[in-house]
């Protein structure tokens, strides 16, 4: 099943290069935008990604279901990720946020505190997971130099 999947995704791949560089319309042509060449190509890319982003779930369910532990560890990584949010949230004050609100104050835009926090938040998460992902990387290089 896998081995077809790939095969399918392969021939759709192929096809939409080809249609990329035999049917794209002229750069001068005003209409370009509305050819059928570049709505086949949209079409192309939503059903790749559809295609990609279901077999993802749907691999990674089984997996997690089928492995030993699986289920514990995905649950263990959601508790987790759900204490990054916490903290994310904890560490964007509301003073930053009332001063971004004061700038913008009498502009086209006027944010509120609430959503100014959440970005702080959602940023401070970022930062969080870029950091854990830097970590996971050098953590087995620093084991393997000390030999453990």
């Amino acid at each position: 099943m896998h081995k077809i999947l790939k095969i399918v995704l392969i021939v759709i791949g192929v096809l939409a290069a080809g249609l990329s560089f035999f049917g794209m319309p002229s750069g001068d042509d005003p209409a370009a935008m509305d050819s059928g060449a570049i709505d086949l190509m949209f079409l192309l890319m939503w059903v790749l990604l559809i295609a990609a982003a279901v077999l993802a779930l749907f691999f990674g369910l089984k997996k997690m279901m089928t492995t030993k532990g699986g289920l514990k560890k995905a649950l263990f990584s959601l508790g987790a990720l759900a204490v990054l949010f916490i903290i994310g949230y904890a560490l964007s004050s509301g003073e930053e946020a009332e001063a971004v609100v004061q700038t913008f104050a009498g502009r086209d835009i006027e944010p509120e505190v609430g959503t100014v926090k959440n970005i702080g938040m959602l940023l401070n998460v970022f930062f969080g997971m870029t950091i854990v992902a830097v970590a996971l990387m050098i953590w087995p290089g620093i084991k393997k130099l000390i030999g453990r």
